[in-house]
């Protein structure tokens, strides 16, 4: 009884405190009063702390001189055993926010506080970091990264956080907005060195809707990111290829960056390391790492330029050779062969007398390059020999192939069960697939026959494995034609739907199953440490 009287009685002295507080005109003279509520936090009084948790941030701004003894009040607050002082003291605290300082210090224990694994007070910690980054942008969001970049154990949910509620808002928050959104995008070049694939993908994904690198944006812009995704892949890292960590995060990375090529990043060290570091040792690649990468390098290259052309042409010839049958067999390896046919095309468009040398072909330029006074015609043999064994190949395939095609929709009406016709629909696709990629074959190789051969520069032809282009509607009677279809993409005049859906299908392949791989399940990148996986294991 005793305990509750006193109980009482500090509650009722508090409000009395508070109460004088409240109707002091100058209340720098009552600095007592507001000391004797600082205290109260140290009493055992668990009323009396819910209490002081109320009052201290009402009257902080009112005693600067006793700012730091109740911001440790406050700290101490949080770190009570009962969850209604502590949501208290957490709902007080952007009250507190007086200068950088105090709001960096108030965001750090947030942030912390953001692994509570009570709801309630999970929110609490979620609308008071809020608040506090309405006040101050800059101030509450270095504390707030520090946690990723240093990797302590709360990185993750900082990381939620930034996605769900601040990321969003972006708009209203980053002002003003040029200023503001350098100043985040070089927190998050700090905060990436130690990153999963996923969120590095969150966080390149913010980075790319920011206005300093939309459309409107310098070249430059549009290189910075390209070499943060360049600093992810490892580009200095020697290639070991047994590293299975370091294939996928090169793959997945150069997915990433192609939305970034198109809009006149460079591809050149992406591509350089491929030819210098990948392609010696093509052969040791686990076969499905290998279409991986060979699927990057034919997206990327109708974006490369005339020099990276030269530099990586002889290397895909040399991986042509290797897939393409000098006469006819039963099969080939028909993805590799469509990647590689593909790039060479978009390569040698862009620098055509450098096959002069690597294929025998007589292409007239007028510059030394083109060495026409030198005999290449064995080389000239021996392309357009397997060029014709890959496209006899490919129609007996085909052939094949068509024939089996016409039984799946009986098989998928007779099939008994959901399951078994799951797996013809899966059968079906897949044949789908290998049918577009025989015919691509087919319309690239037939070009490349001639001496004077005609190099696909264009979008004429789309990769099997990206989305198809819609076939024109039929003509409306009004007499009006369709818009044509161009490579799934609309003139380039206007952003189509096509190529958007082409761009996020290449970088969504690049990422599934990341979430399979998390933290841990890679090697150590020499970042801390940690070692965050990137792969599709």
């Amino acid at each position: 009884m005793a305990a509750a009287d006193a109980d009482a009685a500090e509650v009722e002295r508090l409000y009395e405190l508070g109460e004088r507080l409240s109707s002091a005109k100058d209340k720098s003279q009552h600095a007592a009063d507001y000391e004797a509520i600082i205290s109260s936090v140290k009493g055992q009084s668990v009323k009396a702390k819910q209490l002081a948790a109320q009052l201290i941030p009402r009257f902080f701004r009112s005693f600067p001189a006793l700012a730091a003894r109740a911001m440790e009040a406050m700290f101490d607050l949080v770190d009570m055993e009962e969850l209604a002082t502590r949501i208290q003291a957490i709902r007080g605290f952007p009250l507190l926010a007086k200068d950088a300082e105090f709001v960096s210090k108030i965001a750090d224990i947030l942030g912390q506080l953001l692994a509570s694994e009570e709801n309630v007070e999970r929110d609490a910690v979620h609308k008071a970091l809020m608040s506090l980054i309405r006040q101050d942008v800059k101030s509450s969001l270095q504390p707030l990264f520090k946690h990723v970049e240093s990797g302590s154990e709360i990185r993750e949910k900082v990381i939620c956080f930034l996605k769900d509620k601040v990321f969003p808002v972006k708009a209203e928050l980053l002002k003003p907005q040029a200023e503001m959104e350098r100043y985040i995008t070089d927190l998050i070049k700090k905060s990436v060195l130690d990153v999963t694939g996923l969120e590095f993908k969150l966080f390149m994904d913010f980075l790319r809707s920011l206005s300093i690198f939309g459309d409107s944006a310098p070249r430059e812009s549009f290189q910075e990111l390209i070499e943060i995704i360049q600093a992810q892949a490892d580009l200095d890292a020697q290639f070991n290829v047994s590293d299975i960590d370091h294939i996928e995060r090169w793959t997945s990375c150069m997915y990433m960056a192609l939305p970034i090529f198109m809009r006149g990043g460079s591809s050149s060290k992406f591509l350089n390391y491929f030819v210098k570091q990948i392609v010696p040792v093509f052969d040791k690649i686990p076969e499905e790492k290998k279409l991986d990468l060979l699927k990057t390098v034919a997206a990327s290259s109708p974006y490369s330029t005339a020099q990276d052309a030269r530099q990586l042409l002889p290397s895909v010839v040399q991986l042509l050779k290797k897939y393409m049958p000098g006469k006819k067999v039963d099969d080939i390896n028909h993805n590799y062969v469509e990647c590689l046919l593909y790039t060479f095309h978009h390569l040698a468009h862009k620098t055509p007398n450098t096959t002069n040398s690597l294929c025998g072909y007589k292409i007239v330029t007028g510059q030394p390059s083109d060495r026409l006074g030198e005999d290449f015609s064995e080389h000239h043999k021996d392309f357009t020999e397997r060029l014709t064994g890959t496209e006899e190949t490919v129609r007996a395939a085909s052939k094949r192939l068509t024939q089996g095609m016409a039984d799946f929709n009986k098989a998928i009406s007779s099939a008994k069960t959901e399951e078994e016709k799951t797996k013809i629909k899966s059968d079906q696709h897949k044949s789908t697939m290998t049918m577009r990629a025989y015919n691509n074959i087919l319309a690239m190789a037939q070009p490349l026959r001639a001496k004077s051969p005609l190099f696909i520069g264009d979008k004429k032809i789309t990769l099997s494995w990206m989305e198809q282009p819609k076939k024109p509607a039929a003509t409306t009677a009004g007499g009006k034609r369709p818009q044509p279809a161009t490579n799934g993409n609309t003139p380039a005049s206007k952003k189509g739907r096509g190529e958007g859906a082409a761009r996020n299908q290449l970088v969504n392949r690049a990422f599934e199953g990341l979430s399979r791989g998390g933290r841990g399940s890679g090697r150590g990148r020499g970042r801390g440490g940690r070692g965050r996986g990137w792969g599709y294991r």
